[in-house]
């Protein structure tokens, strides 16, 4: 049988570690949440800049009630890094919607490829990563553009599937090793 102390000690363990887990989700939850390049319009200069928010510091005061937002780096920084950091405020009140990839994503989500002509899902970041087709005809990549162009990228370029982004890049690079078929069950080329 377990003495007073032991049972004393049994649920000081049990609420700390309960207590624990509960400081741990909320430190977690403001790290995924705020971590990230986002987008948003610097208040000073009026100019889509690319930001990033010290998730860690958002992490680690999360759990005393709201996290406390400071930036990481601006497109603007050294310059003026000395501002006041109003920006803030627009990834607090939308934390997701000015986060870069979730913008790529929404643009993207529901459009038709401009090779295949299938409609592109959902976006898998960490590997297949659609591409742009550029007004001149390229074919481009994210690496390509700075963050804070997203708006102006999105307004003149094209999506491209990954899998289109693949061949059609193999195909650009390598046209000797390509051969052009007709689909099955088009017309024959004409002979004339």
């Amino acid at each position: 049988m377990l003495s007073p102390i032991q049972i004393v000690v049994g649920v000081v363990v049990v609420v700390g570690l309960g207590a624990l887990v509960v400081v741990g989700r909320r430190a977690l939850r403001a790290f995924l949440v705020f971590r990230g390049t986002r987008v948003v319009v610097c208040p000073e200069s009026r100019e889509m800049v690319a930001v990033e928010v010290d998730a860690s510091r958002a992490a680690l005061t999360a759990p005393q009630g709201r996290p406390q937002l400071r930036l990481d780096s601006c497109t603007r920084w050294p310059e003026r890094q000395g501002c006041g950091q109003e920006c803030l405020g627009q990834i607090e009140s939308a934390p997701q919607a000015c986060l870069l990839q979730s913008i790529l994503g929404d643009w993207y989500r529901g459009k038709s490829c401009v090779f295949c002509g299938r409609r592109i899902g959902a976006v898998q970041w960490h590997d297949h990563k659609p591409a742009l087709l550029a007004p001149g005809g390229g074919l481009v990549d994210w690496a390509s553009f700075r963050p804070e162009q997203v708006i102006d990228v999105l307004a003149t370029h094209r999506p491209v599937c990954w899998d289109c982004r693949v061949a059609e890049g193999f195909r650009r690079q390598h046209k000797e090793l390509v051969t052009d078929r007709p689909a099955p069950g088009s017309p024959p080329p004409s002979m004339s």
